[in-house]
C-alpha cells in the first residue's frame, strides 16, 4: 500500500534579470567613477605625497647653507616689489594697510604700486599711500596703456591713460617719473626714448604662457590647488615658472644699442579664488575676489537650516566662505627686485632702479640678500646697473649666499660657467656683462638670481 503523496517543494523564483543588471551597471559606473577620478588626480596626487615634499626638503636643505656675504660693494641693500595692485584697480580689493601687513610677511623694503587708471583715465599719483609707513616705503605708480609702468611722478600729479602714448611718456618724465615695460610678451616700442627699463620676469605672464589665461590655469591645475594649496602652496604657485628666455633675449637685444633696467614684475593682486556672499534677497552669490560674479542662485526653504548649520547665519551682506589662491604676501614673496641705495627713500630707490643698480631674486626658493656682481677696474668696485672704463686685466665677481652655477653673459652671449659661493672672469673686451645664479634643487639647476649687467666702455 503506498503513503501519502509528498508535494513538492515549490521551486525558487527566478532572479529579477533587471535588478541584477542595475547592480552590475552601479558596480561598473562606480569603478569607471573612480578611476575617471584617479586618472583626473594622478599627477596631483604625485605632487602632494612625492614630489612636493621631495621639493620641501630640498629648499630646506639649501636654506641650511647659507652663509653671510662677507662684502657688500660698499652698498646698502633693499628687497622689494614692482607692479602692486591695490584697492584703487578695478581688479583687486586689497587696501592699503593690508599691503602693508603682506609687505611685512614677505619681508620686503619697498613696493612699487601698478594700480590701474579710474574708468575715466585719471591716474592720480596723490591717490596712493607713498613714503614710508612702519619702516615700509610705498612708490606711487600705475599701470597705463600699451604696457606703461609708470612711477615716481611727484604728489599732485595725474596723468591720463587716454592721452596718446608719445605724449604721455614726455609728460611722465617732466612730472619726474620712470617708465618701464610692463607684460613685455606683448608688443612693445621698444625705441621709445623714455623708456628706462622692463620687466624681465612678470609672475602673471608665467600662467598666460603656460596656460593661455589664468581662469584656464585655475582649472589646469584644480586638483593640485585643492589637494595642496594649504600644505604647499609655494609649490603649487612655481607648477608655471619656466625661465624667462623671451624676456632675457629681449632684454639683451635692447642693451646692445640702450640701457634697459631689469626688474621683476610680482603682478600682485589677491583676485584668484572663490567665495560665497549672502546677497540683500538673501541668495547665494559666488564670486572671484576681483570682485567678478561666478554664479547666483537661491536656496530653497527648506535647505536654509542645514546651508546656517555648516556656514553660519545667512544674513544679508555676510561671507560664509573664502577660497583664496594667490593671496598676497605669495606674490610678494615668490619674486624680489634687490636694489641697492644709499638709503630707503623714494629719490634713492627710484634712481637705483633707473639706472639698474638691482637684482631678480626667486627669494621664495631662498633668500639671495647680500648677493653682490660688480667690475673692478682699479678704483672702487663699479656695480651692477653701472658703468665703468674697460682697460686691460678689469676682472668680473660675483659672490652670493649659497653655493651655485654662476654663468657669465656679454650682450646676450655665454662667455663662462662657475660652481661655488663667488665667481670671477676677467673681462675680454667692451660689452654689458650680467650674470645668471642657478641653485642645485634636486637634480635639476634651478633659475635663481638675474643681476644687471656692468657696463664696460
Amino acid at each position: 500500500m503506498s503513503g501519502p503523496r509528498e508535494t513538492p517543494a515549490p521551486a525558487p523564483a527566478p532572479r529579477r534579470p533587471f535588478w541584477r543588471a542595475f547592480r552590475r551597471g552601479l558596480l561598473a559606473a562606480s569603478a569607471l567613477a573612480a578611476l575617471a577620478l584617479l586618472l583626473w588626480l594622478h599627477e596631483a596626487l604625485w605632487n602632494r605625497w612625492v614630489r612636493f615634499p621631495r621639493e620641501e626638503r630640498a629648499w630646506a636643505e639649501l636654506r641650511a647653507r647659507r652663509e653671510p656675504v662677507p662684502e657688500d660693494a660698499g652698498w646698502p641693500e633693499f628687497r622689494g616689489a614692482l607692479h602692486a595692485h591695490s584697492e584703487l584697480s578695478h581688479d583687486s580689493e586689497v587696501p592699503f594697510p593690508d599691503i602693508l601687513r603682506a609687505m611685512d610677511r614677505a619681508r620686503l623694503d619697498f613696493i612699487v604700486l601698478g594700480d590701474h587708471a579710474q574708468p575715466d583715465g585719471r591716474a592720480d599719483f596723490s591717490a596712493q599711500w607713498r613714503g614710508l609707513h612702519d619702516g615700509k616705503l610705498l612708490i606711487a605708480g600705475f599701470e597705463l596703456r600699451d604696457g606703461f609702468l609708470a612711477f615716481g611722478a611727484r604728489p599732485g600729479v595725474t596723468l591720463s591713460n587716454r592721452t596718446p602714448p608719445d605724449l604721455l611718456a614726455r609728460q611722465l618724465v617732466a612730472a619726474g617719473g620712470v617708465l618701464f615695460y610692463a607684460h613685455p610678451e606683448n608688443p612693445r616700442d621698444w625705441d621709445r626714448p623714455e623708456l628706462s627699463g622692463m620687466e624681465i620676469h612678470n609672475l602673471h605672464s608665467d600662467f598666460k604662457r603656460a596656460y593661455g589665461s589664468v581662469a584656464e590655469a585655475v582649472r589646469a591645475r584644480l586638483p593640485d590647488l585643492l589637494l595642496s594649496h594649504g600644505r604647499f602652496p609655494e609649490h603649487v604657485a612655481r607648477l608655471a615658472f619656466a625661465r624667462p628666455e623671451e624676456f632675457l633675449r629681449r632684454w639683451d637685444e635692447v642693451n646692445r644699442s640702450r640701457p634697459i633696467a631689469g626688474v621683476a614684475g610680482n603682478d600682485a593682486h589677491q583676485n584668484v579664488g572663490v567665495r560665497a556672499v549672502v546677497t540683500e534677497r538673501g541668495r547665494l552669490r559666488l564670486e572671484d575676489p576681483s570682485p567678478r560674479r561666478l554664479a547666483e542662485f537661491g536656496v530653497p526653504d527648506w535647505l536654509r537650516p542645514a546651508v546656517a548649520a555648516v556656514a553660519g547665519p545667512l544674513e544679508p551682506g555676510r561671507r560664509l566662505f573664502t577660497v583664496q589662491f594667490d593671496p598676497y604676501d605669495l606674490s610678494l614673496r615668490y619674486v624680489n627686485t634687490h636694489v641697492l641705495a644709499r638709503r630707503l627713500d623714494e629719490s634713492e630707490i627710484v634712481a637705483a632702479l633707473r639706472i639698474g643698480r638691482a637684482f631678480v631674486a626667486y627669494d621664495l626658493l631662498a633668500d639671495a640678500t647680500g648677493f653682490r656682481w660688480f667690475a673692478e677696474t682699479g678704483g672702487a668696485p663699479v656695480v651692477m646697473g653701472e658703468t665703468a672704463a674697460w682697460r686691460p686685466g678689469t676682472r668680473l665677481r660675483a659672490v652670493a649666499p649659497l653655493p651655485g652655477r654662476f654663468t657669465l653673459v656679454r650682450d646676450g652671449a655665454v662667455l663662462g660657467h662657475a660652481e661655488g659661493r663667488a665667481a670671477a672672469w676677467e673681462a675680454p673686451g667692451l660689452g654689458n656683462y650680467r650674470v645668471e645664479v642657478e641653485l642645485r634643487v634636486g637634480d635639476d639647476w634651478v633659475p635663481w638670481i638675474y643681476a644687471n649687467p656692468v657696463r664696460l666702455r
